[in-house]
C-alpha cells in the first residue's frame, strides 16, 4: 500500500496540535507523521514531546502510523519547518498539513486517488474551485482580501509558468516522492508555497486540482500570514521564473 508522509509545521498552536494529530491518525492510509516545531513558546513543544492527555495521541503507532518529532533551534518560519519535514520524509507520497485546523485530513483520500490511479504525480486541494466572492450576506467570503490576493497570485503563476491553477497558495499540496525529493527549496517563511509551485512547474510536472473546503480562522483566532507575504509571494514567483 502507498505510504503517505504528512509534514506538519507548527508554531505556537497548543490548542490545536493534539487535535490535528488525532485527525491525521483517523485517516487509515499507512503514514508517517512528521511534526516540525518551529521553536514554539506557548507550550506546543511540551505537548508534542509528551503527547499527553486530553489530546489522546498516546496510541501514535496505531493505524499503521508512525510519528517523527523534529524541532528548529530557533524560530525560522513555516518554510524552514516544511523544508526540514520534507528532508526527513520517506513516504511514497507527501502532503503538507497545517496545524491550525483550517484544512481537514478527510480530503487525503480524494487527493490521493488521482496519484494512486496514475493520473497525476502532483495534486493540489483547491479552495477556490467552488468558492465565490461575496462581501456580505450569509455566503460572505471569509477574508475576502485574502481571496482576491490568492486569485491574483494564481493568475500570475499561470501567466509566468503556463499553468491553469485556481489556487496556487493552497496549503494542501500532495506529490509523489519523485517530485518532492527533486525540490531545491530555500524559503523560510510563507513564500514556501509559491516556491514549491514554481519549482514543480519548471520541472515540467502537471498539477491536478481537486476541490476542497476549509474553515479559515481570523487574525483574532491566531492567523499568522500577513499582507507583506503576498508581496514576497510575487517576488518568489518572479525570481524562480527568471532563474
Amino acid at each position: 500500500m502507498t505510504k503517505l508522509s504528512v509534514v506538519i509545521p507548527v508554531f505556537n498552536e497548543r490548542k490545536t496540535i493534539g487535535v490535528i494529530i488525532n485527525r491525521v491518525l483517523a485517516e487509515e492510509t499507512p503514514k508517517e507523521i512528521i511534526v516540525v516545531d518551529d521553536d514554539s513558546t506557548d507550550g506546543t513543544w511540551e505537548i508534542i514531546q509528551n503527547l499527553r492527555l486530553p489530546y489522546r495521541v498516546n496510541k501514535i503507532q496505531s493505524h499503521n502510523s508512525k510519528l517523527k518529532i523534529l524541532r528548529n533551534e530557533k524560530n525560522m518560519g513555516k518554510g524552514a519547518a516544511v523544508r526540514k519535514g520534507i528532508d526527513s520524509a520517506t513516504g511514497d507520497v507527501l502532503i503538507i498539513q497545517d496545524a491550525d485546523l483550517e484544512y481537514d485530513p478527510k480530503y487525503y483520500k480524494p487527493l490521493l486517488t488521482p496519484i494512486t490511479s496514475g493520473k497525476a504525480k502532483v495534486v493540489y486541494g483547491s479552495r477556490l474551485k467552488t468558492m465565490k466572492l461575496a462581501f456580505w450576506g450569509r455566503e460572505k467570503t471569509p477574508l475576502p482580501l485574502h481571496y482576491l490576493a490568492n486569485l491574483f497570485l494564481s493568475f500570475l503563476t499561470n501567466i509566468l509558468y503556463g499553468s491553469n491553477l485556481t489556487d496556487m497558495e493552497t496549503g494542501y499540496k500532495m506529490m509523489v516522492k519523485e517530485v518532492y525529493k527533486s525540490l531545491d527549496l530555500k524559503s523560510n517563511r510563507f513564500e514556501i508555497e509559491p516556491e514549491i509551485t514554481a519549482q514543480i512547474l519548471k520541472k515540467g510536472f502537471t498539477i491536478l486540482e481537486v476541490p476542497i473546503s476549509t474553515k479559515p480562522r481570523s487574525y483574532r483566532e491566531g492567523k499568522k500570514i500577513k499582507a507583506r507575504d503576498s508581496l514576497l509571494a510575487i517576488l518568489t514567483l518572479l525570481r524562480n521564473w527568471k532563474n
